[in-house]
């Protein structure tokens, strides 16, 4: 039994809220990508890694059909539906529907379902843009095929394509599935190099004397559902006009060739994704080899596509990448990660020069409002597993 705090504050929520001891814990981690931006719903190649942070799930099967949640991250909320018939979506509080979802997607199936005492917790940076729905919905996913011997959740994609579609489906959000399967397919010390059309995985060894940083610009991620939706209906555009299922299909040559008939906007947004499904496939190479300044192009010219090509980053993420590509040199690189308009940096670096990339963000890298930003460092953590049973 893991005694980690998180674990040790599950394990109280839950005796303090239902009298009892749970049956088994389950956890997930959330996840950075390192390279391979809005190419999961175009079919393509993505890096991520699983990091430290996780969602904690505690349960102890009851004797009726009668599931009661509490959330202790959220002042220990409580909901608590049947999952004997069709379960509602709720307008608040939002945590609710992630559970709801994934009991909702089971119930569906017409799994062998029954009551639930749960409690869930974790300690992903909030709003940093580093996966905690899809770490809960994996983990609740992974407790309950353990607790109730659930058939067809037999291996990571399962679980992942389960906590895709509850998102997609009942929460709202039309996700890729890189966010769940690297949270359930996560490997330590390795990144996960993913064909978002087979869902195969490659791990990808990252050095251990290399550091993975995360820097939260403390720029609230604006626009990011409507431009999402406006991206991914460009990316179609283009995929069409190409002639080909998805730009996973296109090359650098197909659309240069084709650039004399296509809408300007549109070719740049496939300019981006043919180009960065390139780079992640060479990167994933890159890091394998410990090749650090080929990796730092890389990432380098990854960042140049989302801002001009794309035109997803803004300037105060910009000036962060450019201050820690600064500190970092040719040993690594920097780039925004995540579906744009602020939120966070992903940076890859030597253990040590970490420090110095630190204060150079302490030193030269302000907010438009005047924080600060917050650096996290760590390195690639395991998948979702269990913790007691």
């Amino acid at each position: 039994m893991n005694d980690s705090a998180l674990h040790q504050r599950v394990l109280a929520a839950f005796v303090n809220a239902f009298d009892s001891t749970p049956s088994l814990l389950a956890q997930a981690p959330g996840r950075v990508n390192l390279i391979g931006e809005h190419t999961d719903y175009n079919d393509g190649f993505v890096l991520p890694c699983a990091i430290a942070w996780q969602t904690v799930v505690a349960l102890r099967p009851r004797t009726d059909m009668r599931v009661r949640v509490v959330a202790a991250d959220f002042a220990h909320g409580r909901d608590e539906f049947s999952v004997d018939a069709p379960i509602p979506r709720q307008a608040k509080p939002a945590w609710v529907n992630y559970v709801r979802g994934v009991f909702e997607l089971l119930r569906q199936r017409g799994l062998p379902l029954r009551g639930m005492q749960l409690v869930v917790a974790g300690d992903l940076p909030r709003g940093a843009g580093l996966s905690s729905s899809a770490s809960l919905q994996v983990a609740l996913a992974l407790a309950l095929r353990e607790a109730l011997a659930l058939p067809g959740l037999d291996d990571v994609a399962a679980i992942a394509r389960l906590a895709q579609q509850a998102e997609n489906d009942f929460v709202g959000c039309p996700c890729g599935i890189m966010d769940q399967l690297a949270s359930a397919g996560g490997q330590t010390d390795h990144a996960l190099l993913i064909d978002c059309r087979s869902l195969a995985l490659q791990p990808v060894p990252v050095p251990p004397e290399l550091a993975v940083m995360v820097v939260h610009s403390q720029v609230r991620r604006g626009l990011v559902d409507s431009a999402y939706g406006e991206r991914r209906q460009q990316c179609q555009r283009a995929a069409q006009a190409l002639g080909v299922p998805a730009l996973r299909d296109a090359s650098l040559a197909l659309l240069a060739a084709a650039q004399p008939a296509m809408d300007p906007l549109v070719w740049r947004r496939a300019r981006h994704v043919v180009g960065e499904n390139a780079r992640t496939l060479a990167a994933a190479q890159a890091l394998a080899q410990a090749d650090l300044p080929t990796l730092g192009r890389l990432m380098a010219q990854s960042h140049e596509a989302m801002r001009l090509d794309f035109e997803i980053t803004v300037p105060a993420v910009d000036r962060l990448v450019q201050v820690l590509q600064e500190a970092i040199g040719d040993e690594g690189g920097a780039r925004m990660t995540g579906g744009g308009f602020g939120g966070c940096v992903v940076a890859l670096l030597p253990q040590v020069r970490v420090e110095a990339a630190r204060q150079a963000v302490q030193r030269h890298y302000r907010a438009p409002d005047g924080q600060a930003a917050t650096v996290w460092v760590t390195q690639p953590a395991p998948g979702a597993g269990l913790l007691h049973g």
